[in-house]
């Protein structure tokens, strides 16, 4: 996060909440108790894989639609075919993975039910700095069965371009978000909603990371406008939906070596590129982070050999990858065949 800009930014938002006090908070929509229940009953709780080494099994996710479409970030926690969701009521679902958007980092499910309480995703146009929010996830997956998700009252105290990152990786989105002035950078907490003083959706809360220029824990949300442009190209079929149904396939075929799989979630970071190999041809260098399979999302070392898998020997080999903040693509040529050996 630019510092200088986030300071002037935070600046404004206190000479704002100074001046116009902790006002608004009680409108026509009821009282902020009002406002919360009606908001919670449009956030589920969400689990799915994990739980080793950092790697969260649990997180939150937004109801945008009566029918059981569900808005949440693209994580690991995702990368399973039993993901399981809860609702404000404590009923449970299964959740089904249909698209991601690798580009904000969304990813839309579906579950099996009608006339839900849900979120309007039409954007209500850019939330002033200064204005009072609530924040509505089940950070540290303290709530369960019909417990209601916990609720953090704050400021939005800056807009800014994101500059963040995730261990050594850039976070691929650099517009602009909403920097809250509340503690929300917690497990569990994203995919949360944050809501105006009128319970409107002004944005969702985002993944865990860190600024790039400081190192600490960002507390920011993804606008309204960003998650509606990402549902709507997922919605559009920009990315396929992800299934775990194709044989795996080796990527040293291809001049791959990812990290060692550590656990069954192991995110798909390229450890070395053999020499010679389509992949060194192709510009892949180490320390990329496989993020899609010729258009599908990829979350972990398994679910890039699944997708690899899944093309035809002699199918073009497309790779989406993170490099120093940025989406590259590369172009591997051909698919070997399988029966062929990994280059020494």
């Amino acid at each position: 996060m630019t510092t200088r800009a986030w300071n002037t930014e935070w600046a404004r938002g206190l000479v704002c909440l100074i001046v116009g006090g902790w006002v608004g908070l009680t409108s026509a929509a009821g009282t902020p108790q009002e406002t919360i229940r009606s908001a919670a009953r449009k956030v589920v709780k969400l689990y799915g894989a994990g739980g080793l080494r950092g790697l969260e099994a649990y997180q939150s996710g937004i109801i945008v639609s009566p029918d059981g479409t569900i808005l949440t970030v693209m994580s690991t926690v995702l990368d399973t075919d039993e993901i399981d969701c809860v609702l404000d009521d404590g009923s449970r679902h299964r959740a089904t993975l249909k698209g991601v958007d690798p580009q904000r980092e969304l990813a839309v499910l579906s579950i099996d039910a009608a006339d839900l309480p849900a979120f309007a995703l039409e954007p209500i146009g850019t939330v002033a700095v200064g204005t009072r929010v609530i924040a509505l996830s089940n950070l540290f997956g303290v709530a369960v069965g019909d417990e209601r998700v916990s609720a953090q009252r704050g400021v939005v105290s800056a807009k800014v371009p994101l500059e963040a990152r995730r261990g050594a990786a850039e976070a691929p989105f650099t517009g602009d978000v909403y920097v809250l002035d509340c503690t929300t950078n917690n497990p569990g907490a994203p995919g949360g909603a944050v809501v105006d003083s009128q319970g409107r959706l002004v944005g969702m809360l985002g993944k865990e990371l860190r600024s790039t220029s400081t190192g600490i824990w960002l507390n920011y949300a993804l606008p309204a406008a960003e998650l509606d442009r990402g549902a709507r190209a997922i919605a559009a079929g920009t990315t396929a939906p992800a299934t775990a149904d194709a044989p795996a396939f080796d990527p040293r075929l291809c001049g791959l070596v990812l990290v060692p799989d550590l656990l069954d979630k192991t995110p798909p970071f390229i450890e070395a590129v053999l020499p010679g190999s389509a992949a060194a041809t192709a510009g892949l260098q180490p320390d990329d982070l496989v993020i899609a399979v010729a258009g599908r999302a990829v979350a972990s070392r398994a679910a890039v050999e699944r997708e690899l898998g899944r093309l035809a020997a002699g199918d073009p080999v497309r790779l989406s990858v993170i490099r120093g903040g940025r989406i590259v693509e590369c172009d591997l040529g051909p698919r070997p065949a399988a029966k062929e050996q990994p280059t020494p």
